[in-house]
């Protein structure tokens, strides 16, 4: 990974917006180009400083972070977006993702995951928050947004697929471990594998990436996903 990862932000909320950057220009491996405080600005910004990662809230005055996105990604198709959302705000992630973003953010994420949030995104991969609701998964899957579709198929075995289902009905390692009589850590070695072939880095990209690559059925994991 080529470092620093150049950034922008854009919040309305200078307090917020202040504490991300502080949190940010103290991070190696990132370097801060420029702040905004709405969509127009922020357009502005990133035409200025062409960045590699942007982190943008998604309601803004004057221009919110949907609109913004959909303009940014058709001049710079090549920048990464991470959207930040409160937690009510399911339908404008969606938005959001279908006008190019790479990932999302609640905004009360820890700083763990917000750095990596920002690592896979700038890897060209797709992010998504780990305190995603169910609500939310299941309305990414009906959604227009894959990112999926530019990957190569992959090739799961008959055990890894017995644990992915296990992983997209939310069991823990030990459970999963405990109904397949393996040690919780052979398991923790199958999730690790899963979660590299697949591209994603926790149970919900799993959850996603198997119901759209048909791995599992919403009838398998009704319980999950309604």
């Amino acid at each position: 990974m080529a470092y620093p990862i150049r950034l922008v932000i854009a919040d309305d909320h200078e307090i917020f917006r202040d504490g991300l950057a502080l949190m940010l220009s103290r991070q190696a491996g990132f370097s801060l180009e420029g702040q905004a405080s709405d969509g127009i600005e922020l357009i502005e910004v990133v035409e200025k400083t062409q960045p590699e990662v942007v982190i943008t809230d998604i309601k803004m005055p004057r221009c919110d972070g949907i609109e913004a996105t959909r303009h940014i990604i058709q001049k710079f198709p090549d920048l990464k977006i991470i959207a930040l959302s409160m937690s009510d705000e399911e339908k404008q992630i969606v938005e959001m993702l279908e006008a190019g973003a790479k990932g999302y953010l609640l905004k009360n994420a820890d700083k763990s995951e917000v750095i990596q949030a920002i690592q896979d995104v700038y890897l060209d991969k797709t992010y998504y928050c780990s305190q995603t609701s169910s609500k939310l998964a299941a309305m990414i899957l009906k959604s227009s947004f894959n990112p999926f579709k530019k990957h190569k198929p992959v090739a799961f075995s008959d055990r890894e697929i017995e644990i992915i289902k296990l992983i997209c009905c939310q069991f823990t390692a030990q459970s999963i471990a405990d109904q397949l009589y393996l040690s919780k850590r052979t398991v923790e070695g199958y999730r690790t594998r899963i979660l590299e072939k697949m591209g994603v880095k926790n149970a919900v990209g799993v959850l996603i990436y198997a119901l759209r690559h048909r791995l599992v059925s919403e009838v398998e994991i009704s319980g999950v996903v309604s």
